[in-house]
């Protein structure tokens, strides 16, 4: 068995057919269903209007997410970071590695291995996990500031296996 993928802990309600992990209601989709819908609002909107979206989506929901499963869990610090990026892999989106994490300095540096959006886009030469990237500024700034640290960060993709001579995806998380 994997380092990222053990057992993900799922709970079915038998009244209201909600699923739920941890402490939170999940929706359980194929990944072809949502990557084309992906593709589609990206083909309307354009890419970088898109991603300016989802940033600020993301940063949002990844603040929530950190929040709710810290006091779940009864973690802290790096520790948050760590779950976060183990449930992603466990979920799907592609295996989330941390290379570098430093909260109090406002510094991350995820690596991404098979990547949903690279398994459907393919080679197509440009960054196309463009999704996730607030999602680790949002968890490194909600991380911060329930330990009282002042610092606030903005995340980008520097890299994409949907590039020709890329395998994987890095993102960096730096200070505003």
């Amino acid at each position: 068995m994997s380092v990222h993928a053990p057992e993900l802990p799922i709970e079915v309600n038998a009244e209201t057919g909600i699923w739920t992990t941890d402490a939170l209601p999940m929706l359980y989709v194929p990944r072809h269903f949502f990557v084309n819908n992906h593709m589609a609002i990206e083909a309307e909107l354009g890419a970088e209007r898109y991603a300016e979206i989802l940033y600020r989506a993301g940063y949002k929901s990844a603040w929530y997410w950190c929040a709710q499963e810290a006091e779940c869990h009864g973690i802290s610090g790096d520790a948050v970071f760590a779950h976060y990026m183990k449930r992603l892999s466990q979920r799907g989106w592609g295996l989330f590695t941390i290379e570098k994490l430093d909260i109090a300095a406002g510094i991350a540096r995820v690596r991404l291995d098979h990547s949903a959006f690279v398994y459907h886009y393919g080679k197509v030469d440009r960054m196309v996990d463009y999704m996730f990237t607030g999602w680790f500024a949002g968890a490194l700034d909600q991380i911060a500031d329930s330990q009282g640290l002042p610092v606030r960060t903005v995340a980008r993709q520097i890299q994409s296996g949907a590039q020709t001579g890329c395998d994987y995806g890095v993102f960096e998380v730096s200070p505003v």
